[in-house]
């Protein structure tokens, strides 16, 4: 009986101290903040190297994005000592008010942690943590100050690595970094404060694939905190591994001349490789130097200005900017026809101004020769017939099921849908079907009648400039794209997967024949839209457009390709309120096709024009 006892007072004893072990670990861990901190300080004698972010070349081996050294100078508040405010200040060019509203600037930017169980608010700072005094200093501002640091304990220099664009060219493709926010910081551990992270472009998408992986050095302290060496002489310590190359499909000189063909206009210009999708270049005009956008102290100086400057240098253009194709668009109204049979190549129809507005030419006989004169009552009566097919007495729900269906091709080519690009920012354009018109006008209450005008473009139809250079693409390959991609390879591995992927449209192969016949001669023919594009050696394929716009001029669009056989790029060229897309966006095209195919320009006097002109409206 005694045993028994004892056995409960045993068990009793030990259940108990496991409830006050639990307990204090409940405290220690969740209730009382200082072990936390603690746990912080210890962290803190584990230090993370950053490497160097990626560097960029372009499709031929070009650098365009490198990394320049720059340093921080560091400090740590506990180590300084008796600090001579007025000696430091003048160390390092600064006034003594400046250097005391830096020390508070930096403890109130380390915000406030409210425990959510005792509610007591206590800040981030931290004394024993090291923060940036002043950052981004270069070698020769840096050289003047680090002699004398040994006068001023708790200071020292960092080494740190910017962004460098030797070509100053691409900003709209390349993007900017900026210091990681305190969320980003809390998703992600890889961010300590002052990280930098990529905020557009290519560097935000490839973010994770530009960072490379941080390395780690363990150091032994004083019982002072200073630093006396490394930890087992380093046995335990990583080295930062530098993330691999980026190549890009872009060819940067391409880019180059590009954007200075659209100085003093505004629009875009972007150009692909058909046969695999890449981007050759993407102008998107006005545009700026991406080096006005390096470190904290140039974003500070010059993104206020960027951001208000009345023409939108920051706004991507070619991948947000949803305009109305114009008579671009009758390519692919015409290639559905051919698909659904409502017509054949040979199909002519008249020239009939009362129907829908045209300019002065022959009524088309066939197909190509719509393509080549551009005929808006032409691509009138082929969308007529696409929509109307008979499939309902019922004029209102035959309608609805031929637009539907007539939407359905225009997203196989990569209409009316975002297409996935590796860089951010893009928009999916419009292709309206029978519910966004049923929002309008009522159920069964529209036929083709009441939404012509998107038989040339107009309307309610709008492209991203983006999608554009895909269509000439398209036109090129016959058919089919792959998606339009910047990275050519990560390393050694090549792009991504999903950019090796081949979409095909809805439209056979057999039925491109006459529309790119149409397209030659538009550039090559007499009465051909586009003669200013014709080039002496390249036989370029092309549709001029020519959009309305009901707030200016019109704009004048132009897509193409060359050479006819084996294409080797598509172009597109965008340029707003500028009038009739023979007369710019066609020799913007030639010029560019010209650059990347022979590496120089063979008629001066359209170069010379083009450079020339000033096409903003004032």
């Amino acid at each position: 009986m005694k045993f028994d006892s004892r056995k409960y007072v045993i068990i009793t004893f030990f259940v108990l101290i496991g409830i006050i072990y639990v307990f204090k670990l409940f405290y220690m861990q969740v209730v009382d903040d200082s072990w936390k901190l603690r746990a912080q300080q210890i962290a803190e004698k584990r230090r993370q190297i950053t490497p160097p972010r990626a560097v960029v070349f372009d499709r031929f081996g070009k650098k365009i994005i490198s990394n320049r050294t720059y340093y921080n100078l560091m400090m740590v508040e506990k180590n300084i000592i008796d600090l001579d405010t007025l000696a430091f200040a003048k160390l390092i060019g600064w006034t003594v008010e400046e250097v005391r509203e830096r020390f508070i600037e930096i403890v109130e930017g380390e915000g406030k942690y409210t425990n959510p169980h005792t509610g007591k608010t206590t800040s981030n700072y931290q004394k024993i943590r090291p923060y940036p005094f002043i950052k981004e200093l270069t070698a020769e501002e840096m050289a003047s100050i680090a002699p004398h640091l040994p006068k001023y304990p708790g200071f020292y220099e960092q080494v740190a690595s910017m962004r460098n664009y030797p070509y100053s060219c691409g900003a709209n493709i390349l993007g900017y970094l900026s210091e990681a926010n305190r969320e980003e910081i809390g998703k992600d551990r890889f961010y300590r404060p002052g990280s930098v992270i990529g905020r557009a472009g290519i560097e935000r998408f490839y973010e994770k694939q530009f960072r490379g992986e941080k390395g780690v050095k363990y150091i032994v302290t004083s019982a002072l905190n200073n630093e006396v060496g490394s930890y087992e002489n380093g046995v335990y310590d990583t080295l930062a591994v530098q993330a691999e190359s980026i190549h890009l499909g872009l060819d940067v000189i391409l880019q180059q001349y590009g954007e200075k063909l659209m100085q003093n206009k505004k629009g875009t210009i972007v150009a692909l490789e058909p046969n695999t999708g890449e981007v050759l270049a993407m102008v998107s005009s006005p545009s700026y130097d991406p080096n006005l956008l390096i470190g904290n102290r140039k974003i500070r100086q010059n993104y206020p200005k960027l951001l208000n400057n009345i023409n939108k240098p920051l706004f991507p253009r070619p991948l947000a900017s949803e305009y109305p194709p114009g008579s671009i668009f009758k390519l692919a109204q015409a290639l559905i026809g051919m698909q659904e049979g409502v017509i054949t190549k040979n199909s002519g129809f008249p020239c009939t101004k009362s129907l829908v507005g045209c300019h002065g030419h022959p009524s088309a006989q066939n197909v190509s020769q719509a393509v080549k004169m551009s005929c808006n009552p032409y691509f009138y009566y082929v969308t007529r017939k696409i929509i109307h097919q008979g499939k309902k007495k019922n004029a209102f729900h035959d309608a609805e099921i031929g637009l539907d269906r007539w939407a359905r091709y225009m997203q196989s080519f990569g209409f009316g849908q975002r297409l996935k690009t590796d860089i951010t920012g893009l928009r999916p354009g419009r292709i309206p079907n029978s519910k966004y018109y049923d929002k309008w006008y009522g159920h069964h209450r529209w036929q083709f009648s009441t939404i012509y005008s998107i038989s040339i473009g107009q309307g309610e139809v709008t492209l991203t400039p983006l999608q554009m250079a895909n269509l000439a693409a398209i036109m090129a390959n016959r058919g089919w794209y792959y998606t339009p991609h910047f990275v050519k390879s990560i390393g050694d591995s090549g792009p991504l997967e999903e950019y090796t992927n081949k979409h095909y449209t809805m439209v056979d192969s057999k039925h491109f024949g006459p529309v790119v016949e149409g397209m030659r001669a538009v550039v090559e023919d007499p009465g051909g839209t586009a003669k200013l594009a014709k080039t002496e050696g390249i036989q370029i394929c092309g549709k001029t457009g020519t959009a309305q716009n009901p707030h200016g001029k019109d704009h004048s669009i132009f897509i193409s390709f060359a050479p006819m056989n084996e294409p080797k790029i598509a172009v597109a060229v965008f340029v707003e309120n500028a009038g009739f897309g023979g007369t710019w966006a066609a020799p913007i095209a030639s010029l560019m096709i010209e650059k990347y195919l022979k590496g120089e320009i063979s008629d001066q006097l359209k170069e010379q024009r083009i450079l020339e002109a000033n096409l903003l409206e004032d």
